[in-house]
């Protein structure tokens, strides 16, 4: 009999993670390989961040802390809150975790029971719907085509929505497309879930500094103050602020549902890193000018990666919003044969020919829940993303209709 337990047969290992690890024994190996899958910031740790860190490890700050955050930290995340987004969250409305992975994973196993369904709009981040199943719940998937901007829409949301529906995730700008929601846009969504009191929300807002063009963000309680008593809204250190390793994701909401995550989180995890939180107390409360430099670099580089895809047979790409993906269609591409003879029939096939022909490593759309497309991101050098692009170019040109 097998120690593991059913639930795992219900489980995928993170697609993006995967994708990660095989760049790295390739490279290892010698292979020529650029990678474009990687969803993390190229730009290093401002250094009045990483010399907070330093200054705390100095002052001995290396002992367990509040399981939630230390209070220095919470009271950073309630002034961006209320400064960034217009809202108004106490300490006890707050928690700080290892990464906003974390703040996802309690949030559904303190909340799901078997039959409830949990609403994700599609093209999603690859680890929203394996979180709903471990929670021994189902997620609903909702498809937002390229034609509505891969976007919710209003009347599809209203449709979908069942006694049993608990949550709805919305994630703007999104990983992997890129879409963000217009004010009106999200008001849209809002107004439909007014008239359906039971179903929540949670908001991942990581990427909310991270838009372009005069873009303009907005989290769902700031269009529609009427859900606040039933809205997670998480958000990071990681994207904006070049932290992905330091691991400190955080959400404000109702007190008894901070509550229990932080419960959870005392049982498996406790405090995330002590230097870490000091890390992001600074990011928090000090200088961002960073971001908005690094935001005009992004978006040469968005401008480049579009303009350059869009001149690749069968390939078709969308300008979008904010984050640092595009996720280009390659309808165009279906159907053809490498010069190896192999057939592409999929965005799998697509992806596994390119990175074996070229040495270009991207993240098929299938496991976005939507094909056939790719996501590309654009958080390297441009250097990289011209060779990457050309070497793409070159692959879609050796394709035989």
């Amino acid at each position: 009999m097998s120690i593991l337990a059913k639930r795992l047969s219900r489980l995928r290992t993170s697609p993006t993670i995967a994708i990660n690890t095989k760049v790295i024994e390739l490279k290892a190996s010698g292979y020529d390989i650029i990678s474009l899958g990687a969803g993390e910031p190229d730009f290093d740790t401002p250094q009045h961040i990483c010399q907070a860190a330093k200054v705390a490890i100095d002052k001995g700050l290396t002992r367990y802390t509040p399981v939630g955050g230390t209070l220095e930290l919470k009271e950073a995340i309630a002034l961006k809150f209320k400064n960034d987004n217009s809202l108004t969250y106490a300490c006890n409305q707050i928690i700080a975790s290892n990464g906003c992975k974390q703040v996802l994973y309690n949030a559904f196993l303190a909340t799901l029971e078997p039959g409830d369904k949990v609403i994700i709009p599609s093209p999603y981040w690859v680890s929203y719907p394996d979180m709903v199943i471990l929670a021994d719940a189902e997620p609903i998937f909702i498809n937002c085509p390229e034609e509505k901007g891969f976007k919710l829409q209003a009347a599809d949301l209203e449709q979908a929505i069942t006694p049993k529906t608990k949550w709805l995730i919305l994630n703007s700008p999104s990983n992997p497309t890129g879409a963000s929601y217009t004010y009106a846009e999200m008001k849209n969504i809002t107004n439909v879930l007014m008239q359906h009191p039971h179903v929540h929300i949670i908001t991942d807002d990581i990427y909310e500094h991270i838009v372009y063009d005069g873009f303009k963000f907005y989290t769902p309680i700031q269009v529609e103050p009427g859900i606040y008593n039933r809205t997670l809204t998480i958000n990071g250190m990681s994207k904006a602020y070049c932290m992905t390793g330091w691991r400190i994701g955080y959400a404000g909401g109702p007190v008894n549902l901070i509550k229990a995550i932080t419960d959870i989180q005392s049982q498996s995890t406790s405090n995330p890193c002590s230097i870490s939180q000091a890390a992001s107390v600074a990011a928090l409360m000090g200088d961002h000018s960073f971001i908005a430099k690094n935001n005009k670099i992004f978006k040469k580089r968005r401008d480049l990666v579009v303009s350059m895809l869009n001149k690749a047979n069968g390939i078709e790409c969308t300008v979008p919003d904010g984050a640092f993906y595009v996720y280009p269609s390659i309808k165009g591409c279906i159907g053809s044969t490498t010069p190896s003879g192999k057939t592409i029939n999929s965005d799998s096939d697509f992806v596994s020919a390119l990175l074996d022909s070229e040495g270009v490593a991207t993240v098929q759309g299938c496991v976005f829940g939507m094909s056939p497309y790719f996501r590309v991101s654009y958080a390297t050098s441009s250097t990289l993303l011209e060779e990457a692009c050309n070497r793409i170019q070159r692959f879609c040109a050796s394709l035989k209709r």
